[in-house]
């Protein structure tokens, strides 16, 4: 409920009064806050006055939320200046005038226009001025004052969030501090009681309490369990005027969560498990899962299975799942059906991380009792051992037994086994097996420097059921056997100075030996028996599997002797002892001061002085180029003189061989010469080639006597048949032409240009009747269309 009062404005009114100054006196009135001072001029001679400002202000004070039917009265400015003509002018400024609070002018009546809240503005700075209006000056300086707004209970407390989300462990004592609320009131804790909150609980109980001033929320009930109730809803209000009636009132809601501690033990939900697994199953194999309840959660819930006790813990195992919290059964080692068909195993699943303030609530772990049943399967043949080594040594003979192999059913039955190699591991075939007892023997002979170990897979399978078998890998290791003898480590490029001197050391030898023995190798050198006392050189052993060649004499001679062949036998320490003889070439060449070679050479003692091998080969080189191009030009001359007339490959068509040599005509008998044409016996050699350019344009021709009863004819294809003949002829047709057709010739003449003159067409079917040779003219210039053609 809203009051409304009215504070009575307090106007000041002064009375003007002269005070007489002198230097040296001086009044002040503290009421005074500004002075105003009027006077004239010394040359008027009039004394100076002082006047004390006519009216001064104190706060005024206003209500809030104002809702009467007219404007809120304020005050009233006035100063003694006003007589009450309406000369005077009353102007307001500051916050709010004009806008929230207006004055009369004429009367300085100030009111609120506008509804004012306080929790918006509570307090509002103005200036008052009184003006002349006449003359437009201030009858009164400037005064400020201040309006206060009074507050009233318009607000109610409001909370901080809308809703509150807290979490407490369950199981926690009464009184255990949950989660502080907190609510604010906008009105003034200055005044009355508007603004003074009291909180209470209006959802919640028993299990909630608040404190009502401090707004803190608290458990009120002991023990409470998260597996019975997680979550919780509380309801507080937060009322004003001290939770008052009349006051206002605010709610906010807080949602309560039970956090889990670890308080329950594990449960099996039943006392004895069931497993069966076959006695081929591998180590590793799971079996089943059994798991223990726990009604708590996350790590409060982890728990760990283990194996107690029981005659089965060395056969199998139990790992848990962490994802779902079970424990799996597994088999730690091969099982066998023949020797055991039942295991017990006591199983015990214990939380991993107790809480010690619930220890006294008992264990927290349970125990189960698991039965695991085998079953018999057909199983392969087991051998004896995992794997086997055999030794042999290399010099074993053929078909001789090795080792042996061993295998048997596991079953019951106890069925037949045969054996067998794997020959994807034998390829060579060396070794095999009895299929009856497993006896390995040899096939081929051994060879321990080529391969000194032998690695081969041996199968035992069932005879009644060829599906069962296994596998073993058998290593065989060839022993060594001295059967190499030794010989020289490198080839050795030894030589000798013509100056070598009596005791000198040209050379070290050493050996190797492919043998092995186990002691390690030891050589011996000697020379040969038919050189044991060599009158040039000499072996000495060094007793370290070395041996040097020295010099017996002063001094040698490459015109004499270039190459001396030292034989050396050199022996082995094991049995039987091995040896071999090495034939050292010693080449004498010439050296310098230092011993350092220049030439071994023979022959470089017979050239003559200046003249080396290496100029010498030069100057064989240089004369094998000259005769290599000598041969080339008289082979590209050669060629260039048989150039063809007709250059061009790709052209095909019938090609007329031309000369340059031009005739004169028909009437021209002495153009060419037509001996040829008569003489039927014309000799070969002065046949030219139609495809090759003559060597000679003009030749001195030889006249044969004129026979007047030569057939041309017959000439004619005479020179046809040689030219199909001739191996030197190109290989496309040549058309070879004469100049003089004969005398008597029925065909009279062929030429095209004579031709030209006749007046009518002329009549070539008789072409066709000269046979296959004519057969192109026939087709060109038989027929009516033959012209146009």
């Amino acid at each position: 409920m809203r009051t409304r009062s009215f504070l009575t404005v307090l106007l000041w009114s002064s009375v003007f009064y002269v005070v007489h100054m002198t230097p040296s006196q001086k009044r002040t009135n503290k009421h005074s806050h500004s002075e105003r001072i009027t006077g004239l001029s010394e040359n008027d001679g009039k004394t100076l006055h002082r006047t004390k400002r006519g009216w001064m202000w104190n706060q005024f004070f206003l209500l809030e939320e104002y809702t009467g039917p007219d404007t809120q009265y304020v005050g009233k400015l006035h100063t003694d200046q006003d007589k009450g003509d309406g000369n005077l002018k009353y102007i307001l400024t500051g916050d709010g005038a004009g806008s929230l609070f207006i004055i009369d002018e004429n009367t300085g009546d100030i009111h609120a226009a506008k509804k004012l809240d306080r929790e918006e503005k509570s307090l509002y700075v103005l200036r008052a001025k009184a003006i002349d209006r006449k003359t437009g000056r201030q009858v009164e300086p400037e005064s400020e004052f201040i309006i206060k707004i009074h507050d009233i209970n318009d607000n109610e407390p409001k909370f901080t969030k809308d809703m509150y989300t807290a979490t407490i462990p369950e199981m926690s004592g009464v009184g255990t501090s949950v989660i502080q609320v907190t609510a604010t009131d906008a009105d003034d804790a200055n005044y009355g009681n508007s603004a003074k909150v009291v909180y209470s609980i209006l959802q919640g109980q028993p299990y909630f309490s608040v404190d009502p001033e401090t707004g803190i929320i608290k458990t009120a009930l002991p023990d409470m369990s998260r597996e019975n109730r997680e979550q919780y809803q509380v309801v507080i209000q937060a009322k004003d005027m001290g939770g008052q009636m009349g006051g206002l009132s605010g709610t906010t809601t807080v949602n309560i969560t039970l956090t889990d501690v670890n308080d329950n033990p594990p449960r099996f939900p039943q006392s004895s498990y069931q497993f069966s697994s076959p006695e081929s199953a591998p180590p590793g194999t799971a079996l089943g899962r059994i798991k223990a309840n726990d009604p708590d959660v996350g790590e409060n819930a982890e728990i760990e299975y283990s194996i107690s006790n029981g005659d089965g813990s060395d056969m199998f195992d139990i790992i848990t799942d962490k994802d779902t919290q079970e424990g799996i059964i597994t088999v730690k080692k091969h099982l066998d059906f023949e020797n055991k068909v039942l295991y017990t195993l006591r199983v015990e699943a214990s939380n991993t991380h107790p809480d010690p303030r619930f220890l006294q609530l008992g264990p927290f772990k349970d125990t189960a009792l698991v039965k695991i049943s085998v079953e018999d399967i057909d199983e392969p043949p087991v051998f004896s051992r995992p794997w086997y080594l055999i030794e042999v040594d290399e010099d074993v003979k053929e078909g001789s037994i090795i080792g042996q192999v061993v295998a048997q059913d596991p079953d019951i039955a106890k069925n037949a086994i045969k054996y067998s190699v794997d020959r994807h591991t034998d390829l060579d075939r060396i070794f095999n097996i009895y299929s009856g007892n497993g006896s390995l023997f040899l096939s081929k002979p051994l060879d321990r420097e080529e391969t000194p170990w032998h690695n081969i897979t041996v199968i035992a399978t069932e005879i009644n059921n060829p599906k069962q078998s296994s596998q073993i890998p058998v290593f065989i290791r060839i022993l060594d056997i001295n059967d190499h003898a030794p010989e020289f480590a490198n080839y050795y490029e030894t030589f000798v100075c013509e100056n070598a001197k009596a005791g000198q050391l040209i050379q070290t030898v050493s050996a190797i030996d492919k043998d092995q023995p186990p002691r390690g190798h030891k050589f011996f050198f000697e020379l040969v028996p038919e050189f044991a006392v060599h009158p040039n050189f000499s072996v000495v052993d060094n007793k370290d599997n070395t041996a040097g060649i020295m010099t017996r004499r002063n001094g040698y001679s490459r015109s004499k002797t270039s190459t001396y062949l030292l034989p050396i036998i050199i022996f082995d320490n094991d049995y039987p002892i091995q040896s071999s003889t090495g034939t050292l070439t010693i080449r004498v060449c010439a050296c310098d001061s230092r011993g350092n070679m220049q030439s071994c050479s023979a022959e470089a003692l017979l050239l003559p002085a200046g003249l080396s091998t290496g100029a010498l080969v030069a100057i064989l080189l240089c004369i094998v180029i000259l005769l290599i191009l000598v041969v080339l030009f008289a082979a590209l001359k050669r060629q260039r003189k048989k150039e063809p007339l007709i250059i061009s490959k790709d052209d095909v068509r019938d090609n007329i061989v031309t000369y340059n040599d031009e005739g004169g005509g028909e009437e021209d008998t002495q153009a060419f010469d037509i001996g040829t044409l008569r003489n039927p016996e014309a000799r070969e050699e002065s046949k030219l080639r139609r495809d090759v350019i003559p060597e000679t344009i003009f030749q001195i021709r030889r006249t044969a006597p004129l026979w007047e009863n030569i057939d041309v004819q017959d000439f004619l294809h005479r020179r046809l048949k040689e030219n199909d003949s001739d191996p030197a002829a190109p290989p496309y047709d040549s058309l070879a032409t004469y100049a003089y057709e004969g005398n008597d010739s029925i065909a009279n003449s062929l030429s095209s240009l004579e031709s030209l003159t006749t007046e009518g067409n002329q009549d070539y079917d008789y072409l066709s009747d000269w046979g296959p040779r004519f057969k192109k003219l026939a087709d060109m210039y038989g027929g009516e269309d033959s012209d146009r053609d």
